[in-house]
């Protein structure tokens, strides 16, 4: 070797997945399964509007979504969001003759709304239902993306993959002595179940208008919901006496 010349380095290698005699690893897998009450609900309302003149179909759908919207903002703070999702005017055309000629006009608007009282819910859904040509869909109960019930579950998760560890290592007549890693693999996640059917809330879109008395208000009630942590630890012990 030249005088000039760097020292040889040889690259470190990598660590043993396994562990060795001396330090010996052991890997477990902690899971948390809660259940707890939804805290927030979805509808959706399509409201509907046909006839053969276009503008008048487009008058007497923007007259009934209008009613709908205002309908809905009358729940105040329990409307935690509303948003048009979708507007739609369809001609359709005569099936029978030459040339494009317009039978008659079709209107659709759906209007999304989250809330978080679901008494409010419960009346809000029957007056939107008893609305003329009005569909109302859902609900599909949820909790929050910071819903504190993840938190929850992602530390009993890691607990239980701590105890875990260390009935193993018990098991072998000894203790942890350090946490090598601790994956997260898949924290979170609800499982929502298909919704109860909502078509008896949608008389009125099927042509039928609304009623002289006011409906008494549906009792819904709220579907709980699952949430599963999952993680994956690798933690050292001190070596057994086998």
């Amino acid at each position: 070797m030249t005088p000039d010349a760097a020292p040889a380095t040889h690259p470190t290698p990598p660590p043993v997945p396994y562990g060795t005699p001396d330090t010996p690893r052991i890997a477990v897998r902690g899971e948390a399964r809660l259940e707890v009450d939804p805290e927030i609900a979805r509808i959706t309302v399509t409201v509907t509007a046909r006839g053969k003149d276009r503008r008048e179909t487009l008058a007497d759908l923007t007259r009934r979504n209008t009613l709908a919207l205002d309908l809905v903002k009358t729940y105040g703070d329990a409307v935690e969001h509303l948003e048009t999702s979708a507007l739609t005017i369809t001609p359709e055309l005569g099936r029978h003759g030459r040339g494009e000629r317009v039978r008659t006009h079709h209107g659709l608007v759906h209007i999304t709304a989250e809330l978080n009282d679901f008494t409010a819910l419960g009346e809000l859904t029957t007056a939107l239902a008893d609305l003329d040509l009005t569909r109302v869909d859902g609900p599909w109960w949820a909790l929050r993306p910071d819903s504190p019930a993840h938190r929850t579950a992602r530390q009993q998760a890691v607990r239980e993959a701590v105890q875990r560890a260390r009935e193993y290592a018990e098991a072998l007549g000894t203790t942890l002595t350090a946490l090598v890693e601790l994956a997260d693999t898949g924290a979170e996640d609800t499982h929502p179940r298909v919704p109860r059917s909502t078509r008896a809330l949608s008389r009125a879109a099927y042509g039928a208008g609304p009623t002289e008395d006011e409906p008494a208000p549906l009792d819904l009630e709220p579907q709980r919901q699952h949430v599963h942590a999952q993680v994956d630890a690798r933690f050292t012990m001190a070596p057994p006496r086998l």
